[in-house]
């Protein structure tokens, strides 16, 4: 299947074939989005590209994150508030709603709004009208909303913790993102990816990844998705020494996700003697701290170099 670039949302898997299909067909309406999915599948991502292929890409897209914020605060962020309006309102601000007009809102994490706030959201959808903390007058606003959550909102309407009316004004069309265990066709285009960005931007030359690296991304299951690949490649490239991206410059537990892949492949022997090699040359063939690494003494390491024919360096 052909690699997607969908506005900055990379993907070659079935699964985000999907998913670029539904963005094609909502992305040119005005009906309201909610993007479900894990921490970490780029929900962000997702509605920025249901923006800028929008009628609305000229105007804002603008971004409020519900769980940053204290209640009274993000009622503030919102809607906006008057001078005096509670303490320390000192000026007058408009919120985000009024800062988004003829664009978009992007509301992440809305399934920690409080009840409260969620009537309030609810009679802007319904009406597109709301007053600021402190005034009396109305205010009108063209804004299209996109929402997002990690949360199972269907639970939330049953336990009471999410108003039904709400959800069913969001939930005009879902879209669902897969969590990066379930895209693993994925994974060599977005570590690519990451790997060019983090190169140029930390002025690294790093050409590539090793073989054993991709084995050991497919084999881990990712529980913080692409934002955790993502991380994971900025690291690596920080401490490579060279120009290829090795098992040695991953955090600790993807590197034995990476042994243990490998040592299906190959015999005991082989994989002490591929691990003992590549620990050597992270450290320019200083014997004590490829020692250090190994978590053996150097003596040890010696008679196994010897017994490998590797010599004492």
């Amino acid at each position: 299947m052909a690699n997607f670039d969908h506005f900055g949302v990379l993907g070659a898997s079935p699964r985000m074939a999907e998913v670029f299909h539904l963005l094609e067909l909502v992305s040119p309406s005005e009906a309201n989005v909610l993007i479900l999915g894990e921490t970490g599948t780029g929900k962000e991502l997702v509605a920025q590209a249901i923006h800028r292929n929008s009628p609305r890409a000229q105007g804002p897209f603008v971004v409020v994150n519900c769980a940053a914020l204290p209640e009274t605060l993000l009622e503030s962020e919102l809607f906006g508030h008057e001078r005096g309006a509670f303490t320390g309102a000192v000026s007058r601000k408009e919120g985000r709603f009024v800062l988004a007009h003829r664009g978009s809102l992007f509301l992440d994490e809305i399934g920690e709004l409080s009840l409260t706030t969620q009537a309030k959201i609810l009679r802007v959808l319904q009406s597109r009208e709301f007053e600021s903390l402190g005034s009396t007058r109305t205010l009108k606003v063209d804004v299209r909303i996109i929402t997002a959550t990690n949360r199972n909102l269907d639970t939330m309407v049953r336990q009471g913790r999410f108003r039904d009316d709400l959800f069913y004004r969001l939930n005009v069309f879902p879209i669902v993102l897969p969590p990066l265990r379930e895209r693993l066709e994925d994974l060599p285009l977005l570590a690519d990816h990451f790997l060019r960005t983090y190169g140029e931007k930390n002025r690294r030359a790093i050409q590539s990844m090793a073989p054993e690296v991709l084995q050991a991304f497919q084999g881990y299951p990712w529980p913080g998705n692409i934002r955790e690949l993502e991380n994971v490649i900025e690291r690596g490239v920080i401490v490579c020494p060279g120009d290829t991206l090795t098992l040695l410059d991953l955090p600790e537990n993807l590197r034995h996700a990476g042994w243990i892949l490998k040592e299906e492949e190959m015999d005991l022997p082989e994989l002490e003697l591929q691990l003992i090699r590549r620990t050597l040359e992270k450290v320019d063939g200083q014997r004590q701290a490829a020692a250090e690494i190994l978590g053996i003494s150097l003596d040890e390491l010696d008679l196994k170099m010897r017994s490998y024919g590797l010599g004492k360096g």
